[in-house]
């Protein structure tokens, strides 16, 4: 699959996600993947072929750079756009069986209707935006939380595994074969490191969108089963006001009922 095809994917999904999630994916296309097809490649196309060591032993110069490069930079961003945009598909995979399930109940229902309104109908599944309420929510929510962790663990993983995002410009490797301490030079160390944070700083401002907007779904759905509560305690109170009003008449009526018999004994 290539990356064309991912970006038509979350595009459906697009359709369906807050302000927020639309400006994570222009900031994971902008300055995440174009970033990376057109620059980061080349930068990283000769990584290996130009890591030199300054010995003649046969596997060293291979041993040492596996030691300090066990992944590449490139391969590893390729997997965190995989890992951090794959859980938006679960909004299209469940947008998808909606609009299935409710074109099947139109198509069931065309002896019943005319083939003119059975057309606008599908139409119409097919153009609409459906709000992010009820089990929509909750998937919307779970793609988050994924997006999230994805998010902070690769990037915990490259700090770890590289020890930071600045590149050395020497490094020295005592591994085996290499007879002792040899002393490596890497190809390009001050453009690596510009794109290792320009990239680092992209995948946290990603991360900062998605925190951003879990929390908006969380307080706007907090918001609205308030005002829903709310809504229910004043009809409750209105319901329990129109009751205790004619318990309240009818109470007067006694009262005065009664002191005009008291005033008819005492006449």
């Amino acid at each position: 699959m290539s990356w064309g095809t991912l970006y038509t994917q979350l595009v459906g999904v697009n359709r369906h996600s807050t302000s927020l999630g639309k400006i994570w994916l222009s900031v994971l296309f902008i300055f995440r993947v174009t970033i990376l097809v057109v620059a980061a490649e080349t930068v990283w196309g000769d990584e290996q072929s130009d890591f030199v060591c300054n010995t003649l032993q046969p596997g060293c110069e291979n041993v040492c750079y596996d030691h300090f490069f066990p992944i590449s930079h490139v391969r590893l961003w390729c997997l965190q756009l995989i890992f951090a945009s794959t859980p938006a598909l679960l909004v299209a995979m469940y947008v998808a069986y909606r609009n299935h399930k409710e074109k099947r109940e139109i198509l069931l229902r065309s002896d019943k209707k005319s083939r003119v309104k059975q057309e606008e109908d599908l139409e119409s599944i097919r153009k609409r935006r459906l709000p992010i309420a009820g089990p929509l929510w909750w998937v919307y929510a779970i793609s988050l939380v994924f997006r999230l962790l994805f998010e902070v663990a690769f990037i915990y993983a490259l700090y770890t595994i590289y020890d930071g995002f600045w590149l050395p410009r020497l490094v020295r490797c005592d591994v085996s074969p290499c007879p002792n301490e040899v002393d490596c030079f890497v190809s390009r160390p001050t453009e690596k490191t510009v794109f290792t944070v320009f990239m680092a700083a992209a995948s946290g401002a990603c991360t900062v969108l998605n925190m951003a907007e879990l929390a908006y779904l969380v307080t706007k759905a907090a918001t609205q089963c308030l005002s829903m509560n709310a809504r229910k305690s004043r009809a409750n109170c209105a319901g329990k006001d129109k009751g205790v009003l004619p318990n309240k008449k009818n109470e007067i009526l006694l009262a005065s009922s009664s002191s005009v018999s008291s005033t008819c004994k005492a006449v």
